[in-house]
């Protein structure tokens, strides 16, 4: 559920009468914790914060945050804790036994299925179909993971242990988890132990442990005989090639593990950027649009489970990363060959980094064959986009009560809620009549102008809300699927399209600010050519950095006006300039 980013709607600190509905919540949920349990993770004092979010796939759930760290999150009626609440209560849920190179296709969004669940001696822990469980690797006792069970620990047994056991909902490094302080999990020591630690034995998991009914070869493979996972497990027989591979991938592990984020992001990035200049990009397509490149090869080559998502690397931007590529590695050439608008012009195909890196079957298979001359096909999703106010210096004064300082982003509604607050806390209501506000000193000075101080005793509620609105910084939110949300002071420009004459009344039709809404110009630019048989050619926008200009032959409103539309499904109140369209001359 929290594989990718998710957008916070919401955050607001708990009242007094949520706060006692949440420990009597919590008491239901989770009968095994005692009162003083409760009141450390509920305390009477402490800053509770309700932050309500929608996951990437649209489930609205809401997180209660304490000190920076969120401690459960409620989907539909049921309240799960994180994986912060079990370091510190991990007997709080009944839990499964993973290996830890499981752990990674977890945090990818994938379930744990039952082959690659380990049976300890005292066998299964006792769980109902539904049941929120947790998972755990072996030789510690905290919890990685949250989820249901997918069937019961009976008809887990019945089943042969093949099938799905736990459907995740959360883990360790996941987003939820980046929500908190980012702290890793403690070593505990585990109360259980697999049957072959128990004799002493050493076992190896199996390179794809935990697939659905996979087979795997052990040391009957000589004689053409294979048998299960767990089979395989319960002896501990693997070939020492076998061995040997699931070590590295454990150091592996370990390693991507002390690897902070941004450096994971980092390495994804170039290995997708060796990837496709492998197996992507060949030398009659050069010079190659930066742009195109990220979007056709670099994103078809990123790994299954995983999201390229450069913002989150240590280069920030996609010139800066091609410029260390060129500058650091040899590996490219870029230039500009029209005023800023970036292009690959070489590739080293001999540079021994691009040589010596392999290609692993599992990633080869993820990376379909494009035929030539045709682009990926990347589903387009327009964005959400929201009004939003930033708290300014003059109305400061009026949200300090609810720690918003200046420059805090809020939306509306949370706006409407911090003012009432402030009204009710400071005994502004007028007593006489309830749909106005008294003004006080401070309401005065934020919302007043000077010619009205000796006038105006009170506001109606509507003019309040109004008045501190209009002395807010307005803003907008544009948020794309699976994306954090972007802020931005000021109004969101439209997809602006108009009509230019180049010599000889020759008519062009000039299209800009398609990136405003993650639209590829160069994109854009070849459907269109593709639809209406004309040359197009991209220009730098002038005065706006990083932004190109795509002019195509002829008045060609309608066309560009169907292709946002219908194709790109672009809100029409967001693209300007449609009623410019040529008009065709009446028959005579």
């Amino acid at each position: 559920m929290f594989a990718k980013p998710f957008r916070v709607k919401s955050n607001t600190v708990i009242k007094g009468s949520d706060r006692r509905k949440l420990k009597v919540d919590l008491a239901t949920a989770f009968p095994v914790l005692t009162a003083d349990e409760l009141s450390e993770l509920v305390p009477n004092k402490e800053e509770l914060n309700v932050v309500k979010i929608y996951a990437h796939k649209g489930d609205a759930v809401t997180l209660y945050v304490l000190n920076k760290n969120p401690l459960f999150f409620e989907l539909g009626k049921c309240i799960y804790p994180t994986v912060y609440v079990l370091w510190r209560f991990p007997a709080l849920l009944p839990a499964f036994t993973t290996w830890p190179p499981v752990l990674d296709k977890l945090i990818g969004g994938a379930d744990l299925m039952l082959p690659g669940v380990v049976v300890t001696q005292s066998g299964l822990p006792h769980v109902k179909q539904g049941d929120c469980c947790a998972v755990k690797v072996v030789n510690n006792g905290a919890p990685i993971a949250v989820g249901t069970a997918a069937v019961s620990s009976t008809e887990m047994q019945s089943a042969g242990m093949k099938g799905r056991g736990v459907c995740i909902l959360h883990t360790y490094m996941d987003t939820l988890w980046a929500f908190g302080d980012k702290s890793g999990p403690p070593s505990l020591p585990d109360s259980t132990e697999t049957e072959e630690q128990a004799n002493g034995e050493e076992c190896y998991p199996e390179d794809e442990v935990g697939k659905e009914e996979e087979v795997a070869t052990c040391g009957d493979e000589a004689n053409g005989q294979e048998v299960t996972d767990q089979a395989c497990t319960g002896v501990g027989q693997l070939s020492l090639s076998e061995q040997i591979h699931e070590e590295l991938d454990m150091e592996k592990q370990m390693e991507d593990e002390r690897r902070s984020p941004q450096e994971l992001m980092d390495a994804l990035l170039f290995q997708c950027f060796l990837h496709a200049l492998k197996i992507k990009v060949k030398k009659s397509e050069l010079p190659l649009l930066t742009s195109t490149f990220l979007r056709n090869h670099m994103f078809a080559c990123c790994p299954s489970g995983k999201q390229l998502d450069i913002k989150k690397s240590s280069y920030k931007k996609l010139s800066k990363f091609l410029q260390t590529m060129q500058q650091q590695h040899s590996l490219i050439q870029v230039k500009e060959l029209t005023k800023g608008v970036e292009s690959i012009v070489e590739v080293d195909w001999k540079n021994p980094e691009l040589r010596s890196f392999s290609i692993s079957e599992e990633a080869a298979c993820e990376v379909e064959p494009v035929p030539e001359g045709r682009e990926v096909d990347i589903p387009y999703h327009p964005p959400e986009i929201i009004t939003v106010y930033s708290v300014s210096a003059r109305v400061e004064p009026l949200f300090l009560d609810a720690q918003k300082r200046k420059g805090t982003i809020l939306q509306p509604a949370e706006v409407r809620s911090i003012i009432t607050d402030y009204v009710k806390k400071n005994e502004l209501v007028a007593e006489n009549n309830k749909n106005y506000v008294m003004i006080n000193p401070t309401l005065c000075d934020c919302l007043l102008e000077k010619s009205e101080y000796q006038d105006v005793e009170s506001i109606k509620w509507d003019d309040l809300f109004s008045r501190t609105l209009c002395k807010m910084q307005e803003c907008y939110q544009i948020v794309f699927p699976g994306q954090e949300p972007i802020t931005k002071k000021g109004h969101l420009d439209p997809i602006d399209i108009s009509v230019a004459s180049r010599g000889s009344n020759k008519k062009v039709t000039l299209i800009k600010n398609l990136e405003l809404y993650g639209l590829d110009p160069a994109i854009v630019s070849t459907a269109l050519q593709h639809r209406v048989q004309a040359s197009s050619v991209l220009q730098p926008l002038p005065g706006a950095k990083d932004r190109v200009l795509v002019q195509i032959q002829g008045n060609q409103i309608h066309q560009v006006g169907n292709l946002l539309l219908d194709h790109y499904k672009v809100p029409r109140k967001f693209i300007q300039g449609l009623d410019k369209a040529s008009k065709g001359g009446k028959k005579k």
